[in-house]
């Protein structure tokens, strides 16, 4: 098999389970919104979502039931074959079940049905046969009608599974929307790992002050700017008005750019030097971010404006300090 076909039979693959996300996607209607009704209901007295397949859709819940503990909504995986062994015992009479597979006739779980009914669970047969013995033996059919699978023997799990995991997260996300599960309440659920710290994390706590944050006046020289910045060991020095309030930012960059445009401007027509008031080769009106923003907002403003540090100020606009891009890396935020 040549690399070239190689290539185009895993772009078949992509075609096929992009092609099975769309269907999927276009057949959502009442069915989803019964089941994001019964995954409220269940929380709203105490319950539980519980998650459930067989072969690779046990991975699949696995990943379903991650999902949703980690946006509010209380959630496990029951493997059906324990179950029945006493792992029911974990299930009670406010849960919901998610029943997931694809054919809806694994015997596994269709076995498990009738046992979760007598402990007074409600059922959600994810499949993606809506006539199978699954389907007739749930609450709420949620279909994934995605089309073959992507293997060459219309065997092994590929489309299904994704459309199926995209069904999961479809649910999950919809179960932030209704429960208003904000920011805070994820970040108790992450508290561990670069995710955990730039969710928890102020801006106020990553930012440098005193002696590692080089602050000026706009009268001062750019040598002097530049000292500033070297003593501060930093790449920016923030300019100051006398009032507190930012007036600019010069940066190495700066600084680099405008020897650049000195050396090159004809009979020395650029007026730049070391003595240059920074005021004159500054950043005027630059962006900043509040103190009280959260990190995580911080690194969408470096993500999204390719910049290496920004000033942080106040409510009422006074600088408070200095964030540099490189800090976030020692503070694990990145």
């Amino acid at each position: 098999m040549t690399a070239e076909r190689q290539i185009a039979r895993a772009k078949e693959v992509f075609d096929v389970e992009i092609e099975g996300l769309r269907r999927t996607r276009d057949s959502l209607g009442e069915s989803f919104t019964r089941t994001i009704a019964l995954m409220q209901d269940a929380l709203a007295r105490g319950g539980k979502v519980v998650v459930s397949g067989v072969g690779k859709n046990l991975h699949v819940a696995e990943k379903m039931s991650a999902i949703f503990a980690s946006t509010g909504v209380n959630s496990i995986v029951l493997n059906p074959v324990q179950a029945m062994h006493g792992d029911l015992g974990m299930t009670g009479s406010d849960d919901v079940l998610l029943a997931l597979s694809f054919s809806g006739e694994s015997e596994e779980v269709v076995r498990l049905i009738p046992a979760v009914r007598r402990h007074g669970l409600k059922v959600v047969a994810v499949v993606g046969n809506p006539a199978s013995t699954l389907a007739k033996l749930a609450d709420v059919v949620l279909e994934i009608p995605c089309g073959p699978e992507a293997c060459p023997f219309g065997m092994a799990p590929t489309n299904s599974t994704t459309a199926t995991m995209a069904m999961g997260d479809a649910l999950a996300m919809v179960m932030i929307d209704v429960q208003a599960f904000d920011r805070e309440r994820y970040a108790l659920n992450h508290p561990a790992g670069a995710i955990g710290r730039a969710l928890v994390l102020r801006v106020s706590d990553v930012m440098r002050t005193g002696e590692h944050f080089a602050k000026v006046s706009p009268e001062t020289t750019v040598l002097d700017t530049l000292l500033a910045m070297t003593k501060a060991q930093g790449g920016s020095a923030v300019v100051v008005n006398p009032d507190g309030t930012l007036a600019g930012i010069f940066t190495d960059g700066d600084f680099r750019r405008r020897i650049a445009e000195a050396a090159s401007s004809p009979g020395g027509r650029t007026a730049f030097g070391l003595s240059t008031p920074v005021l004159e080769v500054m950043t005027a009106k630059p962006l900043f971010i509040r103190d009280d923003a959260y990190a995580v907002d911080l690194l969408k403003v470096f993500e999204r404006k390719r910049i290496d540090d920004l000033p942080v100020c106040d409510a009422v606009g006074r600088v408070l300090g200095m964030v540099d891009i490189q800090d976030l890396p020692k503070m694990k935020v990145l």
